[in-house]
């Protein structure tokens, strides 16, 4: 029986998203520490590969099943937002935009995964979800016009790229979460483009390492194993439990934990500016918290 506070397995998504959220939450302030010394397409695919490696590890050692063939190209689609579209795009954009900056504009990263799960998965918030939203990105897209002086930037633009790239590859890996589950398809994903970005990495790999920092090590570390892999076991568990869009909209409480981060790892001053524009996205989460219709079910033989 459905509670005021939701059943049990969305109660148990909203707590499986949070954790995600946390894990996500320090990557751009990582990721700002990371290209300091070394190269963004290293940071953006290398961290992909190291988990990769870890992903193998675990697939060996758990014995998992291989995806069927249909599952493959879903993987692939997933692999496009999560592995390589979003990871190189934002860290691109690291190498000008600050952190505090960068995380209020990953916050329009719910509308996008609100998108995705209407057209993918059949998801229909009502309309008050979707206002809230649409408030909230508004805010966001206002918030990023005022800091570039009335006009967007070159990070801004390859902030947004990410944020469509990121919002397709988590519909669509928490779809094939219902099937596959989380850790594997993020460990499939993973797998997939490997052989792909290897080489690319390796031309990006430093000259001399002893020129790296303990910090932009550290930085890597992290986007490599936490961002990229341990991360998605929540967020697509989250995702499959509790709804793509219900638990996808807990994104937008990112900045807050963002901006604490960039501001006690990387020194950043938190400006009024974003604080206001992450209060105002708080408040659309909690006036868009209504419960989603299930999604549209299409007769046998209907793709």
């Amino acid at each position: 029986m459905t509670t005021k506070h939701g059943t049990p397995p969305e109660r148990q998504g909203a707590a499986f998203g949070m954790l995600g959220i946390l894990g996500f939450s320090l990557t751009l302030p990582a990721t700002r520490l990371a290209v300091a010394d070394l190269d963004p397409v290293f940071v953006g695919l290398g961290r992909a590969l190291v988990a990769a490696a870890l992903a193998a590890a675990m697939l060996w050692w758990a014995k998992a099943p291989r995806p069927s063939r249909r599952q493959w190209g879903r993987l692939a689609l997933t692999a496009s937002g999560v592995v390589v579209g979003y990871p190189l795009l934002s860290t691109l954009a690291m190498r000008t935009a600050a952190a505090g900056h960068a995380s209020v504009v990953v916050g329009l990263a719910p509308l996008a995964t609100a998108l995705f799960a209407a057209w993918l998965a059949g998801e229909r918030p009502g309309p008050r979800y979707w206002l809230a939203t649409l408030i909230g990105s508004a805010t966001i897209v206002g918030f990023c016009g005022f800091s570039a002086g009335g006009k967007p930037n070159g990070a801004d633009l390859l902030l947004l790229a990410a944020v469509a790239a990121v919002g397709l590859g988590y519909a669509e890996g928490a779809r094939l979460a219902r099937e596959l589950g989380a850790w594997q398809t993020i460990s499939w994903a993973l797998l997939l483009p490997a052989p792909l970005l290897a080489p690319v990495v390796w031309q990006a790999v430093p000259p001399a390492w002893s020129a790296v920092g303990w910090r932009s090590l550290a930085g890597f570390g992290y986007v490599s194993v936490v961002s990229m892999y341990l991360a998605f076991f929540a967020w697509y568990k989250g995702l499959a439990l509790g709804g793509i869009a219900r638990i996808g909209q807990l994104q937008l409480v990112q900045p807050f934990f963002s901006l604490a981060g960039a501001a006690l790892v990387l020194g950043e001053a938190i400006e009024p500016g974003q604080v206001i524009a992450a209060a105002i996205v708080l408040l659309c989460v909690a006036g868009g918290r209504r419960p989603v219709a299930a999604p549209v079910q299409r007769p046998p033989g209907h793709s």
